[in-house]
């Protein structure tokens, strides 16, 4: 790919804003020796005003949302693009969030510019559980942890049961919750339908993989052994 298109495929600008880098000699190699428009170079070689270039299509990172920021390019007020370098915005193809969190949740949030990689994600088939602290406004009755794992709690406007989850009671108004599927609010729904309410939901893992020590607000590109463990870390706890 020729360095131009690259470089606005990583978002750094238009065609003709990245060939005015170029004529301004703010794209260099790694010895600061500067480029040309039809050189031929490792992406790694690449710097942009002495810094490294952005990694290639195929960047995946993990985002420790706060609450109070929307997963949406477009909506009002504060979104979870406002975290990230402002060119990662105008990347193509597109860097999305895998799923969502809504609003009000903060957590783990998985972002990709792989379409395959997302749908794998999503996909049912991979058997990515998920898991949410729960932080309620009323105590705890002692049934949820029975009627989360029947398989036969109904869900309001739903036509059919969730599957089974599993509840781990931390104390009287403080639980982790395990869910293996992904429907519309879900977690707060759960618990509206056993009478109680979700004051604060954090997503801290997604399969294998974990939110760890991630400060708040903060982002981290995955590699080939972050994938390795969201796809098979959890198989391998289990067992």
């Amino acid at each position: 790919m020729k360095l131009v298109k690259l470089l606005a495929n990583l978002g750094y600008g238009s065609r003709k804003q990245v060939q005015g880098m170029f004529r301004e000699g703010l794209i260099t190699d790694a010895e600061g020796e500067v480029l040309y428009a039809d050189d031929q170079v490792p992406h790694e070689a690449i710097r942009v005003e002495g810094e490294p270039l952005d990694p290639p299509q195929g960047l995946t990172l993990m985002l420790h949302k706060p609450r109070d920021y929307t997963c949406s390019t477009k909506d009002k007020g504060r979104l979870i693009y406002d975290l990230l370098p402002p060119r990662f915005r105008e990347r193509s193809p597109v860097l999305s969030s895998v799923g969502r969190l809504d609003r009000d949740t903060s957590g783990l949030l998985l972002m990709t510019d792989d379409g395959a990689l997302l749908h794998r994600i999503v996909s049912p088939k991979s058997r990515l559980d998920k898991a949410y602290q729960v932080t309620l406004a009323e105590d705890l009755r002692g049934d949820e942890v029975a009627r989360f794992a029947s398989g036969s709690l109904m869900l309001e406007a739903d036509d059919k049961p969730l599957l089974p989850a599993e509840l781990h009671v931390r104390s009287a108004r403080e639980a982790e919750l395990v869910l293996h599927e992904g429907r519309y609010h879900q977690a707060r729904r759960m618990f509206a339908a056993v009478g109680n309410h979700v004051q604060a939901l954090h997503r801290s893992r997604i399969g294998g993989l974990s939110l760890g020590d991630l400060p708040e607000g903060e982002w981290r590109t995955l590699d080939a052994t972050d994938l390795e463990t969201l796809f098979t870390g959890h198989l391998a706890d289990a067992t």
